[in-house]
C-alpha cells in the first residue's frame, strides 16, 4: 500500500460537478486531476499551466483538414468571396 494523504476542502455542489464532468471528458477523475495540478504546481513554483478540453469547432476543423472535406477553391477570389460571405 502506498503512503496518501488525505485532503478535504469545501466547494460549491455545481463546481464539483462540472469539474467532474469535465475531467471525466479528459479521461480522468477529479482526484488524478487535484493531483495533476499539484504536481505542476510544485513543478512551476506557483500556479501551473492551464489544462483545458478542446473545443469541438477546433476538433471538426482538424478532423476536415487531415480528411481534405470541406470547401476547396480554384482561385484566391472564390476563396476570399467565401471567407468575406460569411
Amino acid at each position: 500500500m502506498s503512503d496518501t494523504a488525505m485532503i478535504s476542502f469545501r466547494t460549491d455542489p455545481t463546481i464539483k460537478r462540472e469539474a467532474k464532468e469535465l475531467y471525466a471528458d479528459m479521461g480522468m477523475d477529479l482526484s488524478t486531476a487535484i493531483n495533476i495540478f499539484l504536481r505542476q504546481s510544485i513543478r512551476e513554483n506557483g500556479m501551473p499551466f492551464k489544462i483545458t478540453r478542446e473545443n469541438p469547432i477546433n476538433v471538426e476543423a482538424r478532423r476536415q483538414a487531415e480528411n481534405h472535406d470541406g470547401e476547396s477553391f480554384t482561385s484566391t477570389d472564390a476563396l476570399m468571396k467565401d471567407l468575406l460571405d460569411a
